[in-house]
């Protein structure tokens, strides 16, 4: 396994466990389709959130929520669209949040963006 797949494996599940910490319930985890994949899908009571996770081990290419850029962003609202056709939810409102999780210097963070795009 190379060291940025172990580095974004364990980004999302320190952020399955805040986001299940905060009240979210997981219901999707690295759902993948023909066009790329969804890092978390989650319930936040009536809302159903697409959260896209970014993990770094430093700061030298900048904060992780700064690599969710415009193109990346509408990357992940056709995979939830997709998702969405393979899992219909009778018109729940739908939020896309970023969680950011560093260890920079050997502290963990994590970010939650709440409705980050």
């Amino acid at each position: 396994m190379r060291v940025s797949d172990a580095l974004g494996q364990f980004g999302e599940q320190v952020a399955a466990r805040h986001l299940e910490s905060a009240g979210l319930v997981i219901l999707d985890r690295n759902w993948r389709c023909a066009t790329g994949e969804l890092d978390i899908v989650a319930r936040d009571a009536g809302c159903l959130v697409f959260c896209e996770v970014k993990t770094r081990s430093s700061g030298a290419f900048g904060s992780p929520a700064a690599a969710v850029g415009p193109a990346k962003a509408a990357r992940i609202r056709r995979l939830a669209a997709s998702w969405l056709a393979a899992h219909p939810q009778g018109g729940c409102p739908v939020r896309f949040d970023v969680v950011a999780v560093s260890r920079a210097g050997g502290a963990l963070s994590v970010d939650h963006l709440r409705a980050a795009f």
